[in-house]
């Protein structure tokens, strides 16, 4: 018996949440209003580092009016965030942040699997570019829980025989479907965020409407929530303004 197959298989794992952890910050409003005022008192802005940014919501706001964009830029964040590998597939069509994802060429992945709430909305109705969805029947919300149940009870399956009869991690991943769960580390500014969340989060109040997927909306919504406590007076602004990133 090899060494792979003397390991007790672990108990396959179904969930429909996400997870987001604010990792480490830098960031503040007094951040957007020192990096703005540079440019009309030069060094005497090194003075304002620590100012009380409550009594500048005024150049906050027409900053985020007028979209000058760079002050929203010196601080960072780094978010840890545990979801479905298509929900990263889409995370990382936004080239405006940092990424390191867990490699199942290294490492054995977790069988760890996603399968709609019972609040997700399953129906599509209207045609591409101009469609909304619909909740579904309890037959259809059953039946797509069982077929997800299925069809990743038997992916993780034939990946633990690949991988107990001495095949490389790298070549017994390529069963496992995109609804397995991986994390990673994404780091990102705020400026980076606000466009994030302008695109990934869906607002009757946005200036412009934003169609998002509901996984990553719900990543979108964990990230915006923990952000609000560090820069409330950007978040504001950005409602404000249409949640129009500047």
């Amino acid at each position: 018996m090899s060494e792979a197959a003397a390991v007790p298989p672990q108990p396959i794992e179904f969930r429909s949440e996400m997870t987001v952890d604010l990792v480490r910050a830098a960031a503040r409003d007094a951040d957007v209003l020192f990096a703005a005022r540079v440019s009309t008192v030069g060094e005497q802005s090194l003075d304002q580092i620590d100012s009380d940014p409550s009594r500048s919501t005024g150049l906050i706001n027409y900053l985020m009016r007028d979209r000058h964009g760079t002050p929203f830029e010196h601080n960072s964040m780094t978010f840890y965030v545990r979801a479905p590998i298509f929900v990263f597939r889409e995370f990382m069509r936004h080239r405006i942040a940092s990424y390191n994802e867990e490699s199942a060429r290294y490492r054995e992945l977790r069988p760890v699997f996603y399968v709609p709430g019972p609040e997700r909305r399953l129906i599509q109705v209207g045609k591409t570019g101009h469609y909304t969805f619909e909740p579904g029947t309890a037959e259809q919300h059953a039946l797509a829980e069982a077929e997800i149940r299925s069809s990743c009870t038997q992916a993780y399956e034939s990946y633990q025989r690949m991988l107990a009869a001495g095949i490389a991690r790298e070549v017994a991943r390529a069963v496992l479907p995109v609804t397995i769960y991986s994390s990673m580390y994404v780091t990102m500014n705020a400026r980076s965020l606000m466009n994030f969340l302008s695109l990934r989060t869906k607002r009757e109040d946005s200036r412009f409407p934003s169609f998002p997927q509901r996984e990553i909306e719900m990543v979108a919504e964990k990230m915006e929530a923990l952000w609000i406590e560090l820069m409330p007076l950007t978040h504001a602004a950005f409602e404000q303004n249409g949640r129009v990133a500047p």
